[in-house]
């Protein structure tokens, strides 16, 4: 019995892919005494969940390289039959703790972590989101926390489908008139002042031009201009309700950012 047993373990071992690829954590969870489950967001594979080991006892194969917003290269491997992968080791390419934190910034990469880690399916390629998440990443600092933020909630909308036409009125389908333009808590869409109803919000017209420059540029392009917290609030409501109403609860980190201001 002891060498059918051992057969198969050897069977299973022989089975096991072994896996590599840059990639995000997004959060850990702790399990057991000393292991630790982590959600981590590959550039090849998707979203996946392992378990590292003894994580929380050594520090030696993880290092740093645990915290939310790490960028590394993941080394990992799918056991047969089991949903979680076994994490074997992440060797950090950038650390968010490599620039100046402050509590803004680190609730502006708690969103992002948070964001992705309930939006995204599981092991589903997403370059797109990936690229996206670089790219806000390499702009969030402390100076500049909110002009990211705004594009990835602007960018994440559309993505996953969730962003109307900006340009004409979800209802009746004319082109929408700055300072006329209007978005509601219970639906999705843009509004004409003839459609606006009694649960509206403005959409102010530096926000809604605003929203068409970020969809045809990227990030870097918004890095030079003057960006305090009140600018794109509007924008970044909008956003956030729609992402909201699809995920059908509330972001705990969204939250922590409204109590700064954003």
């Amino acid at each position: 019995m002891a060498h059918s047993s051992g057969g198969k373990g050897c069977e299973d071992n022989r089975r096991m892919s072994v896996l590599t690829s840059e990639a995000v954590v997004l959060r850990t969870w702790p399990v057991h005494e000393a292991d630790l489950i982590v959600s981590f967001f590959t550039r090849d594979y998707g979203r996946v969940r392992g378990v590292a080991k003894s994580a929380l006892k050594s520090r030696k194969r993880f290092g740093g390289a645990l915290e939310p917003m790490t960028q590394a290269r993941a080394w990992f491997a799918e056991r047969p039959r089991q949903e979680l992968v076994r994490l074997d080791q992440l060797e950090i390419l950038r650390s968010p703790l490599s620039a100046p934190v402050d509590a803004v910034r680190l609730a502006v990469l708690s969103f992002y972590a948070e964001l992705l880690d309930e939006a995204l399916p599981e092991r589903d390629p997403q370059e797109t989101v990936f690229r996206l998440l670089g790219s806000v990443l390499d702009q969030t600092t402390v100076e500049q926390p909110w002009m990211p933020l705004t594009y990835f909630q602007l960018w994440m909308t559309r993505l996953m489908g969730l962003l109307p036409d900006v340009a004409h009125c979800t209802v009746c389908r004319e082109p929408l008139t700055a300072g006329q333009i209007s978005f509601n808590t219970l639906g999705d869409g843009l509004f004409c002042a003839v459609h606006r109803n009694g649960n509206s919000s403005a959409l102010s017209v530096d926000s809604w031009l605003l929203a068409q420059r970020m969809l045809r540029a990227p990030a870097s392009a918004f890095a030079a201009e003057a960006w305090p917290r009140r600018r794109a609030q509007d924008l970044r409501r909008f956003t956030l309700q729609a992402l909201e109403r699809h995920l059908e609860r509330k972001l705990r980190s969204a939250e922590a950012l409204a109590r700064l201001g954003a």
